[in-house]
């Protein structure tokens, strides 16, 4: 498993969350983005935009985005950056001198396994030369061997298990692995003098990853854990009563929570039993704006973390562009990093097909190296010209490392406020071993 080696706080402000989940990963967003011909029902196969063109020559990708499910929240803001990524990208001259044409499916989550592989199914028949998604840890290890048998590279924007560290040739992320993320919250929880920590974790290749970093770090603090070092409840749980009152009778100082859309019910009974819910710790997964989930107040000074850079204004406005509906923007600068990327290792590759793409993402990401650009248009016309480059994105990603992860991180910490949204208050870098 990748390992957290440092971190710093950089002091730099970013707000991906602002309206947003954010947290990474949302009830999500499900409602989302012009040019789908709608939103796909589990099971049901993809919505596309553009069409395949293999045999053309030009290159088409596929987007694998939560439409439906417990991270359906995340499906607007993944759904219209990878559209937004595409009309730079062709604006700027395409791959290869040819407009690139995309596919889109429903990943939906990991407890629509048959939605996961049908998704993947309808994309794989377009011959795409990557597959961008998902953002889910638990759907991408159903999933990335169908990719890579196909000779496909998939480029995950949230899938953060440290288990999915080197996982195949294939597999890549712009997102990093839980060690840096369980580090950054472990000494969050620590410097705010927490002694008794209870985790409410679902049973997901995400909470159960994430909270044994978490675990493994505190465990020569003075936090001591008094619920949720191995216990984890069913994902597709909905009756939260009994799991609440055990976490109540550990009589913890603070809760942390590692879940995804569970957690508005998680809060609900917790509300309904008196516990106080101004004591809360959160992840990626379930950061977001619950402003119109709970009365005001009630998760008022909680801490977050989500990894990953910022979603300036400027991006958050192109983004709305596409879709006027899209709030929560978790993963969008992922997206739409993974989106250039994979043009640009195919440009760089002088073809567009997977093999090609996976072998030039790591040096289009900078691991060889190279004259720095930020935007696809300028990387276009240093390759063209011949020269090597870095890519400078909008994640603030390292390049890729020997198992496919960026070489180093962002860490945003945000505070929730009286309207329980999620507020910036700083950020912390740390690398990946």
């Amino acid at each position: 498993m990748t390992g957290f080696i440092g971190y710093t706080d950089t002091g730099h402000v970013r707000r991906r969350r602002s309206s947003r989940m954010a947290v990474r990963a949302a009830a999500l967003v499900a409602a989302a983005a012009i040019g789908l011909s709608g939103l796909a029902a589990c099971g049901s196969g993809s919505s596309s935009s553009g069409s395949s063109s293999s045999g053309s020559g030009a290159l088409t990708l596929g987007g694998f985005f939560p439409e439906t499910g417990s991270l359906s929240y995340l499906g607007p803001d993944t759904v219209a950056a990878f559209k937004l990524a595409i009309k730079d990208i062709n604006a700027a001259g395409g791959v290869l001198g040819k407009n690139v044409n995309t596919a889109i499916a429903d990943s939906s989550d990991a407890d629509h396994a048959d939605q996961n592989t049908s998704g993947v199914q309808s994309l794989l028949a377009k011959k795409p030369g990557a597959i961008i998604g998902s953002p889910s840890s638990s759907v991408t290890k159903n999933i990335y061997k169908q990719a890579s048998g196909s000779k496909v590279p998939v480029i995950s924007v949230g899938a953060t298990s440290p288990s999915l560290s080197g996982i195949d040739p294939y597999f890549f992320r712009t997102i990093a692995p839980d060690g840096v993320q369980g580090a950054v919250m472990s000494n969050v929880i620590e410097q705010d003098g927490v002694q008794k920590l209870a985790i409410a974790v679902f049973n997901d290749e995400y909470g159960t990853g994430l909270r044994k970093v978490i675990v493994n770090t505190l465990v020569n603090s003075n936090v001591d854990i008094v619920y949720g070092k191995t216990e984890t409840f069913d994902p597709t749980e909905t009756n939260f009563s009994s799991l609440v009152t055990t976490l109540k009778a550990a009589k913890p100082d603070a809760i942390l929570v590692i879940a995804f859309d569970q957690t508005k019910q998680i809060v609900k009974e917790m509300i309904s039993q008196g516990v106080n819910t101004n004591k809360l710790y959160l992840t990626d997964g379930n950061t977001q704006d619950y402003s119109g989930d709970f009365t005001a107040g009630v998760l008022k000074g909680d801490a977050a973390t989500i990894p990953g850079a910022e979603a300036s204004d400027a991006f958050q406005k192109r983004v709305k562009t596409i879709d006027s509906s899209v709030k929560n923007f978790t993963y969008a600068a992922e997206t739409y990093d993974a989106t250039v990327l994979a043009a640009l290792a195919a440009q760089k590759g002088k073809a567009a097909d997977g093999e090609t793409i996976k072998n030039n993402l790591p040096a289009v990401s900078g691991a060889d190296g190279g004259t720095k650009c930020k935007s696809y248009k300028e990387c276009l016309a240093l390759l063209k010209s011949g020269k090597s480059i870095q890519y400078q994105g909008l994640t603030g990603i390292g390049p890729f490392n020997k198992d496919h992860d960026p070489s180093s991180a962002n860490i945003g910490v945000y505070k929730f406020d009286e309207n329980n949204k999620p507020v910036f208050d700083h950020l912390q870098s740390g690398k990946v071993s």
